[in-house]
């Protein structure tokens, strides 16, 4: 699938088939997520993949709008070391991330974190080092929903010259 196609075509998808992700896929999702823009070359972000059903099922308990971590074959928790531009770094590689489980076929949903009451819990949970912020946990698996929320169009978006 060619980017502008997984751009177009991605979505948040919380229901997953039973079905495993492979190694390789989720080294690559990570690939893709640590060749993210950075700020000033800094590449702060670290990144903790969980195929664990048990810690799944805990990060589901602690994420408040996440409860289908549960049951997602994977999750990666995306961290960043405190940098000047620590949040916008991890954001971009979150999006990398769920962008590229779109075109290798598998669905993701970005699970909030940095702002959350529950980030440092989260943190603790996949033994982040001190310093580290909690930017996303990212769901992953094939997907058993297709969903089609409706975005609003370019002309409603876009301005040319001025707002």
């Amino acid at each position: 699938m060619d980017a502008i196609t997984a751009l177009r075509t991605r979505r948040s998808i919380r229901r997953f088939q039973n079905r495993p992700v492979s190694r390789q896929q989720l080294e690559t999702l990570v690939d893709c997520g640590r060749l993210a823009a950075t700020g000033r070359g800094e590449q702060p972000w670290e990144f903790v993949v969980i195929t664990d059903p048990a810690t799944r099922g805990k990060l589901a308990e602690i994420c408040e709008f996440g409860k289908f971590l549960a049951k997602a074959p994977a999750a990666i928790v995306v961290l960043c070391r405190e940098a000047k531009y620590y949040l916008e770094d991890g954001c971009n590689a979150t999006q990398n991330i769920l962008v590229a489980a779109t075109a290798l076929g598998l669905g993701s949903c970005w699970v909030a974190g940095e702002k959350k009451p529950y980030a440092e819990q989260v943190s603790r949970l996949v033994g982040a080092p001190d310093g580290f912020k909690l930017i996303a946990t990212v769901a992953v698996g094939y997907p058993d929903e297709k969903p089609t929320p409706s975005k609003r169009t370019l002309a409603e978006v876009m301005h040319w010259e001025t707002f």
